[in-house]
């Protein structure tokens, strides 16, 4: 029984640890993407134009968009994965692939 809490309980800090800051959130996402390289070494930047034109948008989600500096490079597209948006939920951030709109 002490084992099994000893897990659940490091799970969940593992869990709150990379989803803790919008950065971290994003490079989760990337990594489980399938992109490890990318999540360690691209740059991540606050991406001020889609933040201005969808201002209540993103308000009304509790988000904001990201970029990354060096994107990667989608297997099946050959398209770079540049936008991310990255909504939270409490105290807690979570990406998700916003595209090139």
């Amino acid at each position: 029984m002490k084992k099994k809490v000893i897990i659940i309980v490091s799970l969940l800090v593992v869990i709150i640890l990379l989803h803790s800051t919008p950065s971290m959130a994003l490079r989760t996402h990337i990594f489980f993407m399938g992109y490890p390289k990318a999540a360690i070494s691209s740059g991540i930047i606050e991406d001020k134009e889609h933040n201005e034109v969808d201002k209540e948008k993103f308000a009304e989600l509790n988000a904001k968009a990201y970029s990354l500096t060096n994107p990667p490079i989608e297997k099946a597209t050959h398209g770079e994965l540049r936008n991310f948006l990255v909504r939270k939920f409490g105290f807690l951030h979570f990406a998700e692939y916003y595209g090139d709109t």
